[in-house]
């Protein structure tokens, strides 16, 4: 997952977005401004297309905070336990999300920089055509650096495993043709599983 977006949130609602999701606060105003230019409804149909209909059609849909400190309006309330935010205009790329219970829990703890409590598998899909740029080894990387294996991340699922050291001996390189591990070696690693049509994990061209 790409989070690169540090956004505070209730504990009942937690925002990223995997897979980047992550921006600095002196960037919100400019973001509300952006964000303002979709509609109720094309926010909706942004979040919708990061999973599959099956899962966000009942999701419970989130609009990025209007301002640091404030909690995510309710698009669209849910039924199946799924969360879906839309794209965050801000960001390079089409980076919408999905995740399950397990994921908003883990962001919880991700954006009060705190070490998960992860109790079970966690899913999150980010399957929008475009996908996301950002840091593979950085969990908090904002922009590229020299050493912070930064690209372009192409769709995928993001898979949440309750002890992250289970992980070892998986490829962290996303050009290795197949699910790598994000931010291995942290509290926050996870597996990245580019999806179908997908050609490698990450590509660094701009």
């Amino acid at each position: 997952m790409s989070v690169r977006r540090v956004i505070p949130v209730s504990v009942c609602a937690t925002v990223v977005v995997f897979g980047a999701v992550l921006s600095a606060g002196p960037q919100m105003s400019d973001m509300k401004n952006s964000a303002m230019k979709m509609t109720k409804a094309q926010k909706i149909a942004s979040a919708a297309s990061a999973a599959p209909a099956s899962i966000s059609a009942k999701a419970t849909v989130l609009d990025w905070p209007a301002k640091e400190g404030a909690a995510p309006e309710t698009l669209r309330a849910g039924t199946n336990g799924w969360t879906c935010f839309p794209d965050m205009p801000e960001t390079k790329g089409n980076d919408p999300m999905c995740v399950d219970a397990v994921w908003m829990k883990w962001l919880d703890a991700y954006l009060a920089h705190k070490t998960p409590e992860t109790s079970g598998v966690g899913i999150g899909y980010m399957l929008a055509p475009g996908g996301a740029w950002g840091s593979n080894s950085d969990p908090y990387g904002m922009k590229e650096t020299a050493d912070n294996h930064w690209g372009h991340h192409q769709p995928h699922l993001m898979i949440l495993v309750p002890d992250p050291k289970a992980l070892a001996g998986t490829p962290t390189d996303p050009a290795s043709g197949g699910p790598y591990v994000m931010w291995a070696g942290t509290p926050y690693a996870h597996i990245m599983a580019p999806t179908a049509g997908s050609a490698a994990g990450m590509s660094t061209h701009r």
